[in-house]
């Protein structure tokens, strides 16, 4: 018989962790009595250093009655082991086994299993049988009959194998008897389930006959009796398992015992990785000498059910994401056990580390799966990428406070928004005068050599950050660094930064984001994801050919024959901040994927208007982050500029026309960042578009993603589910109704929505705030607009107000509010006059809009000037003014705010708001249907108040802070 199969089941199941490799080739080797004793042992001492975990490093050394033999390059140093070698009980010689210098021995770290000892045991305990066997004749020929028995023709090569089993592992004998007799039981062989229970159940001799004792030990009894049962000893090895074999020989023939056992030898070489994860004080970086164990392991090695990969997997998930189930179970059927030894290699941890990588980096690693599984079968997925990336942990955020000594800032959260408002620029500088651990150092500085001198973003990744519900979108900081110059500027720029996002976990945004969700008691910790920027230099800048946020729903539709399903595309030339931030100045295309030919946009002038005037890039000879002129930066860029020709548009002759890159005259024509091309003449679109389709299947939930393209690949940079506002069904738009009951209406960018009972409207004057003639003057209406917002009822008052609210850039074209000074209003109106030159941006899909739909606060533009509008100025500028009751402070700006209290100025009426997305109608009118309750607020213990009660407690709170002030 062909001992082919002999070899390889003893190379599958001696191969175990490598030491059982190592020990059969010894003992191969060992078997040969004849050969010069020197040349045997100089093959032995070549072949020791294979059993060890780190063998290119490992050198080993023996001495042997007066001989000495030993490996190349082997050097006694501080990390090694030995084992004497006995013959007779005297000893006659030594193996020392040692480690290079580069795998180090710090601190209490020693990098040596303590199976490897045993392995050195046992290698120097068979070195002794073996010189004694040489010498005595005896021993040679008892040798020789026992390899006889070895022989496949005698015995059968399970055998063999269950009895090497039997003498060198017990405990994995007793694991493979354990998973035979199961096996047995499940394909249904009676004799092995009698044996089972006989070994498993213990019968209660309670004087009963034998049919009631046979009853009782069923299986059902056994699960549902009220009463413990009796423990007993577990099976192991000896009599037992010679029986389960003996049973499994009579029903499987010996390449199904051959196939079983192959199976579980090779399952049982990755026990150590379940064992190191399911220890919960495993530090990250014992965490990663597991998996990295594991990455190394040739694929022959080991072999792993379905149910141990998931278990893994879903470990592996929890302990580096997040404990969120929903995530969990998606991401754990894309996962690779491969790619986790990627992200750890790039992860930068403090010592001791239990810390994760944070919501964004959750977000991207299950779409890059996602991705990576589908991409080969979809043509459409061919050229998506996602950047290289490395991560901080969030506990690195805890080390950092410690090391500084800034405990102390973590008080922060529960203090008024105001006071942490006024106090975080000082703690920003604070953070970034602060120092990091030196061993943190060393990672960011193994970072750069990475990454190169290409420019990079340092993004946020905080636990709390891209969840349902709670995506965070923009409150925290992303930077980019140009990554520019020698290895210690570039260095100290990084840690700037990482500082820098690590203050912003106490700005007022994120904290007032969290109290609404009742999450201001929860731990917050900062990840940190840091990534290649994608693009390419064009002179002295540096940018993609253009960039965009994608949404799998279109929450606001310009036509009627969008459908929510056609999404929502957002694209910018150069960075894609541009779509992501509000701006008071510019604006970005907008396309439906599933409806790309219906543009917001129709006529020459509107489309020249409402393009692209400026791109984000940065600047490698500034060294940093900046805003250019597009047709300043086309001029001089020109053909450089990657798809350009799909990009731009020319105008000429009031038309506008599409050229190819060669007839492109970037000197002459009048170029316009249409992306008719990208639109018409490429395929990505469909890609962006399947993209989505295929992330929303597979995570269950519309999604919102950030991208960039690169000439030809687009680069998946963000992915998360996209925030949505609770259902809304279009209100009945009341009809006949006088004048001088309407507010205003608008039939315009219309939602859905019915917001009732409107106690109070906070009205900014569009002239006079283009009358304020000083920054600070402008900046005082934010703030006072933040003071009403915590003081008014909550969602029963609405803000109006020209141009673009929180918008960045040029405040006079919006108030410059963030998102704690306007999250309690019930909606937002942003009015375009046309003598004020105030345009409401289509921001959907901006992070300030994100926030809206997230909170629930409906926006809603408003133009005035527009034939058929009914605009009610006079009740806005004429009506009693509160606000220097409510804001003393702010009195000096009546003319600029206003606030109306409208059931005192309309004899008890209240305002509402209906709107309608499917006749594009919405109307503001003035009703004396009141007495409805107040919607309770998430947390609120006790039953909401009465509108006069309410109101009368919020007005006890404003006297007593205006009192403080």
């Amino acid at each position: 018989m062909n001992d082919e199969p002999w070899k390889l089941i003893i190379d599958d199941l001696t191969e175990r962790a490598r030491e059982l490799n190592c020990l059969y080739q010894i003992e191969e080797l060992l078997r040969d009595t004849e050969s010069p004793l020197e040349g045997v042992l100089e093959k032995v001492i070549e072949i020791i250093p294979t059993g060890w975990q780190y063998s290119p490093l490992c050198r080993a050394h023996l001495d042997l009655e007066g001989s000495s033999y030993e490996t190349e390059g082997f050097e006694k140093v501080r990390c090694c082991q030995s084992a004497e070698i006995l013959c007779e009980g005297e000893q006659i010689g030594r193996i020392e086994i040692c480690y290079s210098d580069e795998v180090g021995c710090a601190g209490d770290r020693d990098p040596f299993l303590p199976e490897e000892q045993k392995l050195l045991n046992t290698i120097a305990d068979r070195l002794g049988h073996y010189l004694f066997q040489r010498k005595l004749k005896a021993a040679v020929e008892q040798w020789s009959d026992a390899r006889r028995q070895l022989d496949v023709q005698t015995k059968k090569q399970w055998q063999i194998v269950i009895d090497l089993l039997e003498k060198s592992d017990t405990k994995l004998l007793s694991r493979i008897t354990r998973k035979m007799l199961n096996y047995l039981c499940w394909i249904g062989i009676e004799e092995a389930r009698d044996l089972l229970h006989s070994v498993n159940v213990e019968r209660e001799m309670s004087g009963g006959n034998e049919q009631e004792e046979s009853d009782q030990n069923t299986a059902s009894t056994i699960l549902y009796d009220n009463k413990p049962s009796r423990k007993r000893s577990i099976f192991t090895a000896g009599r037992l398992s010679r029986q389960i074999f003996s049973i499994a020989q009579k029903n499987l023939n010996d390449a199904e015992l051959l196939e079983l056992i192959q199976r579980w030898v090779k399952e049982n070489r990755v026990g150590f990785l379940v064992k190191t994860l399911e220890n919960l004080d495993t530090s990250l970086g014992d965490l990663l000498d597991a998996v990295a164990r594991y990455h190394y392991m040739e694929p022959e090695e080991i072999e792993i059910t379905p149910y141990t990969r998931q278990n893994i997997n879903v470990l592996l998930i929890h302990r580096l994401f997040t404990e969120q189930l929903d995530f969990i179970d998606i991401a754990k059927d894309y996962a690779d056990l491969h790619d986790f030894y990627d992200i750890l290699r790039r992860t930068i941890f403090p010592p001791n580390s239990h810390g994760r990588l944070g919501g964004k980096s959750a977000g991207l690693f299950i779409a890059g799966q996602i991705l990576k599984r589908y991409s080969q079968d979809n043509p459409d997925l061919d050229r998506i990428r996602v950047p290289k990336t490395w991560y901080i942990t969030s506990d690195a955020l805890q080390t950092f406070l410690s090391y500084n000594d800034l405990e102390e800032i973590l008080e922060q959260k529960y203090k008024s928004i105001e006071q942490i408002r006024e106090e975080y620029p000082n703690i920003i500088q604070i953070f970034k005068n602060s120092m990091f651990p030196g061993e943190i150092i060393n990672w960011l500085s193994a970072c750069l050599d990475d990454l190169g001198e290409r420019p990079i973003i340092v993004r946020s990744s905080s636990l709390l950050e891209d969840r349902m519900g709670s995506a965070f979108s923009g409150k925290y900081k992303s930077l980019f660094l140009a990554n520019r110059g020698p290895k210690k500027e570039r260095l100290d720029s990084l840690m700037d930064a990482i500082a820098e996002i690590y203050a912003s976990v106490f700005s007022p945004d994120p904290i007032e984001y969290r109290r609404e969700r009742g999450l201001i008691n929860f731990h917050e910790e900062m990840g940190i994801m840091i990534q290649e920027v994608i693009g390419t230099r064009v002179g002295r800048y540096f940018f993609p050919a253009f960039s965009g946020v994608a949404f799998s729903n279109n929450e606001f539709r310009w036509s009627p024959r969008i459908q929510r399903e056609d999404g929502l595309l957002r694209l910018v030339p150069g960075l894609g901040t541009r779509a992501v931030d509000r701006l008071a100045d510019d604006y970005p295309k907008l396309i439906a994927p599933g409806q790309p030919g219906l543009n917001v946009n129709t006529t020459v002038d509107e489309i020249l208007y409402y393009s692209p005037r400026q791109m984000d890039v940065i600047d490698m000879e500034q060294g940093g982050f900046t805003t250019v002129e597009f047709s300043k930066l086309i001029r001089e860029a020109g053909n450089k500029y990657p798809n350009i020709e799909n990009i731009v548009s020319v105008h000429q002759d009031g038309l506008l026309r599409r050229k190819n890159k060669v007839a492109l005259n970037f000197d002459r024509d009048d170029l316009v960042p249409t992306f008719e091309g990208v639109v018409t003449n490429s395929s990505f679109v469909r890609e962006i578009k399947s993209l989505m389709d295929l992330l929303q299947q597979k995570m269950g939930k519309p999604v919102d993603i950030e991208f960039a393209v690169d000439d030809r690949t687009i680069y998946l940079l963000q992915c998360r589910t996209q925030s949505a506002a609770a259902a809304t069904r279009p209100a009945a738009i009341p009809k006949d109704l006088q004048e001088d009951r309407i507010l205003f209406n608008a039939c315009k960018y219309v939602s859905n929505g019915l917001v009732a009972d409107i106690t109070h409207v906070v009205y900014v004057d569009p002239e006079s705030y283009s009358d304020l003639q000083t920054l600070e003057q402008l900046k005082n209406v934010g703030r006072a607009i933040g003071r009403l917002n915590s003081l008014l009822p909550k969602r029963q008052f609405i803000l109006m107000g020209p141009g673009r609210w929180g918008s960045r850039g040029d405040v006079k074209l919006g108030v410059p509010v963030t998102y704690s000074e306007i999250n309690n209003t019930a909606v937002l109106i942003e009015i375009a006059r046309r003598k004020g030159h105030y345009v409401p941006d289509l921001s959907f899909g901006t992070h300030f809009f994100q926030d809206l739909v997230e909170a629930s606060i409906r926006y809603l533009p408003l133009y005035p000037d527009e034939p058929g509008v009914v605009f009610n100025e006079s009740f806005l500028t004429k009506s009693r003014n509160i606000l220097e009751e409510l804001v003393p402070e702010f009195a000096g700006l009546q003319q600029v705010i206003r606030v109306i209290d409208v059931p005192k100025v309309t004899d008890g009426q209240v305002l509402c708001i209906a709107m309608n997305a499917d006749t594009d109608e919405a109307v503001a009118y003035f009703s004396s249907e009141t007495g409805r309750p107040l919607a309770e607020e998430p947390g609120d213990q006790q039953p909401a108040m009465q509108r006069g009660e309410h109101w009368r407690w919020r007005m006890r709170v404003a006297e007593r802070i205006a009192k403080e002030l």
